[in-house]
Parts: C-alpha cells; sequence; structure tokens
C-alpha cells in the first residue's frame, strides 16, 4: 500500500481530472486528495473508498480465509 496514492494521481491524470473536480465527484476535499497522492498513510476509509469510486477504482480483499467466508449464507455470516 505504500504507492497507492501514486496509483490514484495516476489514475487521476490519465482520467485528465484535476484535484479540484476529483474533489467535487468524490465529495471530498481538495486537502485530502493532494496528502494521499504525497504518502499521506492517515486516510479513513471511506473518504479512500470516495475517491477511488469517482476514479472508478475498486478495492479487493484477499486473505486465507475469504473464498470461505464469500461462501456462508447470510446467516452464518451474522452469527459471529
Amino acid at each position: 500500500m505504500d504507492n497507492l496514492g501514486e496509483l490514484i494521481r495516476h489514475h487521476r491524470k490519465r482520467a485528465r481530472i484535476s484535484r479540484r473536480k476529483l474533489a467535487l465527484l468524490a465529495g471530498t476535499g481538495q486537502t485530502v486528495i493532494y496528502e494521499l497522492e504525497h504518502g499521506k498513510q492517515t486516510v479513513r476509509l471511506d473518504t479512500l473508498l470516495k475517491i477511488m469510486g469517482a476514479l472508478n477504482m475498486t478495492m479487493h480483499v484477499s486473505g486465507p480465509f475469504v473464498n470461505e467466508f464469500n461462501q456462508l449464507n447470510p446467516k452464518d455470516k451474522s452469527d459471529e
């Protein structure tokens, strides 16, 4: 995740979107986008997801039990 900000900046630039426009699309401030692109590591998850969504990016979670979890029915997921 060290280069997440660089990846977001790359997507923004390739999409030819200014930080100001991205902030409007994502419903965030320009400052948070600047800070994220320059390596700030304490961005709220909901803010990060808004920015990524505005850039048509998605995040995927992986791990040893993800497939098992995804196969459980909703009742089993809520029992814990």
